[in-house]
């Protein structure tokens, strides 16, 4: 059974039944609904007179039929010693007049013995009413006593209680808890009426009631919207009928407000709603996270294991290693997706300003993406508005170079015919970037939600596109780092537009030369002969680097643990370039990076992690590297950051 009580709520009943196990029964049933009950057992008169006179009790409940004795007579006795307490009748043989009678003279319910299951919905009703009764109680004598005992009951009810005449519907009397509660005087609610000072915020609401009680009923515990003086709205719990004074009517009515706890419920609810929502796109998430690293991974290790097979044609083996390619840079990609949210929840990712070109910026991503578009078959264009003097801002050219990335990547993936198009333009004090293309486009209900985290446009596994759907919640987080917004105009089937802004912050012309300059200076390098030192202690990272690097050194070493590196560094001094590991057994490359530097300030240390994620970067400068490449190592980005070092 539900339960309806408050856990532990006492209940004394006095239960009229000859038959133990009927008794037992009901025992039962209550304190199953989560009543404490404590039930004294009569199978008589004689008995049932006894216990009426020696003891109080919150409810009666009587069989119908007894030896010597009915319900109407049990009902007679207690309405006679203690009228007070409700009585339900509990009878299985009781007929329908037979019901209606015994309730036309004062019983509260009755219940069929092949019906309990709403015995504890009429006990609590029976007690609900009890309760009412004994504010009608207080307020009509708060009408008939003196004005002391009338502001103790009436005037001092933490609920609002209001008097209101049945002739014209005004008040004849209000409370303090219904001026506080509504704002009015108690000179503005006794001169009108409910309709006058606009209380109800459903007039329908009023109606009901008004016809509720012309039909003879009561009204209790119901929820309606209630508008104040200010006009601020509260959800009160009302209970209202017929009370008679002098022969004359009234009608009382009581309002809780119960505003705030309603309030807490929906909230409540809410939060239950958005963490089941939350697992829900959680386990997605993840689902699709299994695809799409072993996906990729089934790519790689596949066609690894095909290169093995012997008599190969060139151009199979060519084939198969461009697939490898192609499935690492996929998983990548997801890997690195992950750990940029990462970074985002933990609040480790910077905002690194610096000069940054948007034409070229723009024209890098166009040439970029090009190969890719144009084997699907699309027109693929761009938009540079501003001159080259003024394209360069001072911005985070990463951030920047993800969200467009993010943006196009998207725009090919969803477009299967037509064009793409991206760009930007100046708008005032901002930069507003685009990305158009003609796609399959966005229903209006998932335009907000597709910048969630654990969103995607379709969550479901027979989707015809990969990806973990991160892409756009990184784009919002770097747009909101940098200052702008991110939005979407989308009609589906006909394409969609991304925009974002980010504040233009112009550099002056005396920097643009000197990038200008440092760049060109940058293509002029070469760099060769170097004797380079690569701590590292995974075999296979320590062969790529060595055959990666063979072009610009004449002499490769190789140290596995940091005490290793020192004494490396100590015993040759004539390195050039020290690759240092952070993560390494017997000393870490932080470590060895600081005792190197206390006898050497001069050798390029460039530190090289896989460990990406937690503020490496910063400790590694701070401990004396000169710069940091995160793995997996772009041989590209390697070789551009030993020119920057080797440049003179």
């Amino acid at each position: 059974m539900e339960k309806i009580a408050e856990s532990n709520t006492l209940l004394n009943v006095l239960c009229l039944e000859d038959v133990l196990k009927d008794a037992e029964l009901l025992n039962e049933m209550l304190v199953d609904a989560g009543y404490l009950v404590s039930m004294d057992i009569a199978k008589g008169e004689k008995e049932y007179l006894n216990f009426l006179k020696g003891r109080n009790y919150d409810i009666i409940l009587a069989d119908n039929k007894l030896p010597r004795m009915d319900a109407f007579a049990a009902l007679k006795l207690a309405l006679e010693l203690k009228p007070e307490i409700p009585f339900i009748c509990v009878s299985g043989t009781i007929g329908e007049e037979k019901a209606v009678e015994l309730l036309k003279q004062g019983a509260t319910d009755y219940v069929l013995k092949d019906r309990l299951g709403r015995l504890a919905l009429a006990v609590q009703r029976a007690l609900n009413e009890k309760e009412m009764q004994k504010v009608r109680k207080q307020a009509e004598e708060a009408l008939k006593d003196s004005e002391d005992r009338y502001s103790k009951a009436f005037k001092s009810s933490p609920y609002s209680i209001t008097i209101t005449s049945v002739e014209d519907g005004k008040f004849m009397e209000v409370n303090d808890a219904f001026t506080s509660i509504f704002g009015f005087t108690r000179e503005e609610a006794t001169t009108n009426s409910s309709i006058g000072l606009n209380i109800w915020v459903n007039i329908e609401d009023r109606k009901w009631v008004i016809s509720t009680l012309l039909d003879g009923r009561d009204v209790s515990k119901k929820e309606f919207l209630f508008k104040k003086k200010n006009g601020e709205i509260m959800t009160g719990l009302f209970a209202t009928k017929f009370i008679y004074i002098n022969k004359e009517s009234f009608i009382i009515s009581s309002i809780n407000d119960i505003t705030e706890s309603k309030q807490a419920e929906l909230e409540l609810i809410k939060a239950k709603e958005n963490a089941e929502e939350s697992d829900r796109l959680k386990s997605a998430f993840l689902t699709n996270m299994s695809h799409e690293i072993r996906t990729p991974m089934n790519g790689i290790l596949g066609f690894a294991e095909l290169l093995k097979e012997p008599n190969l044609t060139s151009d199979e083996q060519q084939d198969f290693i461009q697939t490898i390619q192609i499935s690492g840079a996929r998983m990548l990609n997801t890997i690195n997706n992950i750990v940029d949210v990462s970074k985002i929840e933990s609040g480790l990712m910077k905002v690194d300003i610096e000069g940054t070109n948007i034409n070229e910026k723009i024209e890098f991503i166009y040439k970029f993406f090009k190969p890719e578009v144009e084997i699907k078959g699309l027109q693929f264009l761009f938009k540079n508005s501003l001159p080259v003097k003024e394209a360069i801002i001072k911005t985070d050219n990463e951030k920047v170079y993800a969200i467009l990335t993010n943006l196009v990547k998207n725009a090919i993936k969803f477009t299967y015919d037509g064009s793409i198009e991206f760009g930007y333009e100046k708008k005032g004090e901002y930069l507003e970037f685009f990305v158009k293309d003609t796609g399959v486009g966005i229903p209006k209900n998932q335009t907000e939600l597709i910048f969630e985290r654990f969103r995607q446009g379709s969550e479901s596994h027979n989707r015809g596109y990969e990806g973990s759907g991160l892409g756009l919640s990184i784009a919002k987080s770097y747009v909101k780092m940098l200052g702008g917004e991110i939005w979407v105009e989308s009609e589906e089937g006909k394409g969609s537009i991304f925009y974002f802004t980010i504040p233009y912050n112009a550099v002056s012309e005396e920097k643009i030369e000197l990038i200008n300059a440092v760049s060109a200076e940058h293509k002029e390098v070469e760099i060769k002969n170097l004797k380079i030192l690569i701590v590292e202690d995974d075999e296979i990272s320590y062969s790529l680097l060595t055959r990666t690097l063979q072009k610009i050194s004449y002499e490769v070493l190789h140290a596995i643990t940091g005490v290793e590196a020192v004494e490396a560094c100590r015993n040759n001094p004539d390195i050039d370039l020290v690759l240092m590991d952070i993560r390494m057994p017997k000393m870490d490359g932080n470590e060895a990076t600081r005792q190197i530097r206390q006898f050497n300030r001069d050798i390029i240390i460039i530190a090289q992690t896989a460990y990406a994620f937690s503020g490496d970067c910063e400790k590694a400068i701070e401990a004396g590297c000169n710069d940091y490449i995160s793995k997996p190592i772009n041989n590209t980005l390697l070789y551009e950051l030993i020119k920057k070092h080797f440049k003179k």
